[in-house]
């Protein structure tokens, strides 16, 4: 959520129209069970789940545009609409399958899923023998276009390791897949609209949340006859994690798209993120081995947590969570680096100038060198998230940046320089150029920190009119030079003070 978050913020920051959606998948037979089991009804049990975590959005600074309940009336429309249309077209049929069934995945089992001693692995929890009818989608009749689109679209899938991992998945493609649960056991979920003895089973469902949440309309049976509302939102980026890659995302998904008629150059490009461990296990309710987000953003507070969820680790691969790095990377990055900086300007311009800057750039190298290397860091920020969604090597560019600042701080060293006035040119300029550069340094800061970024900006006195509102930062303003001669800062307040261990 927080990473989607930010590319989202990044992406209003370079004045763009975004459609954020999230939000949450509340059918299953996992979700009946559990219900059944706390003892109230599925209706009850997912509202109270869903509202933990729309609180944790808001507690994580989460700014979403549309959030997504599969319960919802008008996501039943449009899943509905969706299978009839699929089934009158000839992709949806009726057998009968007979097999392993795992409880815990919810879905039969094939022999590519047994293990080298013939046993199907723990991950599958219970397994039991099932005979059943069911409905199914003709999905390995369209394993020749997904090969082909694969292959045609380089950036299907990032990080590229992942695209060449659903390749190696789709080559495997048998069968169809079974999309239906008889109510008899599973009555918790969207009734199939030609046959009311069955619901759909999560793919058809938990999927189309992507369209039917962003104004699809089912009746519409080409993508240039939907709604400019949809069409203006899509081809979309899609968030997930890599175990939703294959088969749900990767495969399911692509081919149910392709199959009501989305044209290629209108799929959604999927953006897979790895795991947070911990103790180099995975996070797992059922083994107790989890970190409480709440309590995180509670202690350290929401910037402190996005900053280390976000710098920490790169885009695509695992990372251990650590709480003791997450206090690292925020007294050494922000306390003691961002946080000095600002520090050490706002006072010494209040206490000698009475917060007035005087816009001067010197020819000197030390200064054109620190003018030079803010236009650059903009530059190799926006490529690393527009490239690869390498937020941890934006930050890096950024920090870097930030220490310069610092470095270049204590090589003009303004605070020497104020009893002198045959330094006062000097000292206007030094003094500006910290200034000036903590303006840039907070706007590629926000779609992290955002509040940390407003602290920057009303401390600056800077945009007050827009205090608070995330239109207060623009990417065309992060460019070199826009604090006026003449314009007062405010007052120093510490941003980041040290978390005590």
């Amino acid at each position: 959520m927080v990473l989607a978050d930010v590319i989202a913020r990044y992406h209003r920051l370079k004045g763009e129209k975004v459609f954020f959606l999230t939000g949450v998948d509340q059918h299953g037979q996992k979700v009946q069970q559990s219900a059944a089991k706390a003892g109230i009804a599925p209706a009850e049990f997912v509202k109270d789940i869903t509202q933990k975590f729309v609180d944790l959005g808001k507690k994580l600074d989460v700014r979403y545009d549309e959030w997504a309940e599969t319960t919802s009336k008008r996501h039943k429309k449009v899943v509905q609409g969706i299978l009839q249309r699929l089934f009158e077209e000839g992709e949806i049929h009726k057998d009968k399958q007979a097999g392993y069934y795992s409880v815990r995945q919810e879905q039969f089992l094939t022999d590519k899923e047994r293990g080298p001693d013939g046993e199907f692995g723990l991950e599958w929890g219970e397994i039991e023998f099932r005979e059943e009818e069911n409905y199914y989608f003709k999905l390995s009749q369209h394993k020749e276009w997904l090969l082909r689109y694969i292959e045609d679209r380089k950036d299907a899938v990032v990080p590229d390791f992942r695209q060449t991992e659903l390749r190696n998945a789709v080559e495997k493609i048998s069968g169809d897949l079974c999309i239906s649960r008889p109510k008899s056991r599973l009555d918790w979920g969207i009734e199939l609209p030609f046959d009311k003895d069955f619901v759909t089973y999560v793919w058809f469902d938990a999927l189309t949340n992507y369209i039917s949440f962003a104004g699809y309309d089912p009746s519409q049976s080409t993508l240039s006859s939907q709604p400019s509302t949809f069409r203006d939102k899509w081809p979309a980026l899609q968030i997930i994690g890599k175990d939703i890659l294959v088969p749900a995302h990767g495969i399911y998904w692509l081919i149910m798209l392709h199959a009501i008629g989305f044209p290629e150059d209108q799929m959604p490009q999927l953006l897979v993120h790895g795991w947070w461990n911990l103790g180099g296990a995975k996070m797992s309710k059922s083994t107790g081995n989890i970190i409480d987000p709440f309590v995180l953003a509670e202690k350290y507070g929401a910037d402190a947590l996005r900053y280390y969820l976000m710098s920490d680790i790169a885009t695509g691969y695992d990372a251990d969570f650590l709480e003791v790095l997450l206090r690292q990377r925020h007294d050494s990055e922000l306390s003691n680096s961002l946080g000095n900086l600002l520090n050490r300007t706002l006072p010494l311009l209040n206490k000698y100038q009475d917060g007035l800057l005087h816009r001067v750039e010197p020819t000197e190298k030390v200064f054109l060198s620190l003018r030079t290397l803010a236009n650059d860091t903009v530059e190799w920020f926006c490529e690393a998230i527009e490239k690869t969604f390498s937020i941890h090597s934006a930050l890096a560019f950024l920090h870097n940046f930030v220490r310069r600042c610092n470095e270049f701080a204590q090589e003009t060293s303004p605070w020497k320089l104020v009893t002198d006035s045959e330094h006062e040119e000097r000292l206007n300029a030094s003094l500006y150029h910290l200034s000036e550069s903590l303006r840039m340094i907070a706007i590629l800061i926000s779609p992290v920190l955002p509040k940390a970024a407003h602290g920057i900006f009303d401390q600056l006195n800077w945009k007050m009119e827009l205090s608070g509102k995330e239109e207060r930062f623009s990417l065309a303003d992060a460019e070199w030079g826009r604090l006026p001669d003449g314009h007062v800062v405010g007052k120093p307040v510490p941003l980041f003070p040290r978390i005590e261990p």
